[in-house]
């Protein structure tokens, strides 16, 4: 009686997973395009604009703390984010941020257009009215 029970139990689950898989894939949904806004960091150009929250910070060549220095920017500076990066260290994951040359006149930066931060060393921002108003206020 217990193993004709049984029996039927797992009957009825084979039937049940078969009807379920029968009617998921028989459903005829209208499905829309999903179409991207043509936004900045969907069209890949830059993904937000970061202010420098630290006294000063070096700007690196690399991703990397054992990285050569490229010059360094100063609290209140505006930087476009092009590229994040995100690596594993041994004390855990360390955020970076690669920048272009598109920079305000607070930027230091000897011999290299880009360069490499911490995310950790910046507020970042969406647009860049919100990051200068973010920089003029840090200036005063």
């Amino acid at each position: 009686m217990r193993i004709a029970i049984k029996h039927a139990l797992g009957q009825l689950c084979l039937l049940s997973c078969i009807i379920f898989i029968i009617c998921s894939c028989g459903i005829n949904r209208d499905e829309t395009p999903v179409i991207p806004p043509e936004t900045s960091p969907l069209s890949g150009d830059y993904i937000g604009f970061g202010v420098i929250t630290s006294s000063f910070t070096h700007i690196t060549s690399d991703p990397s703390e054992d990285s050569s220095s490229l010059g360094y920017l100063r609290r209140g500076t505006l930087v476009r984010i092009i590229r994040r990066q995100v690596l594993r260290t041994p004390e855990g994951f360390v955020s970076w941020v690669l920048t272009d040359g598109n920079h305000d006149d607070n930027f230091r930066l000897s011999n290299s257009m880009t360069g490499w931060l911490k995310e950790e060393v910046m507020d970042i921002y969406n647009n860049e009215s919100q990051a200068r108003t973010a920089s003029e206020s840090m200036s005063k």
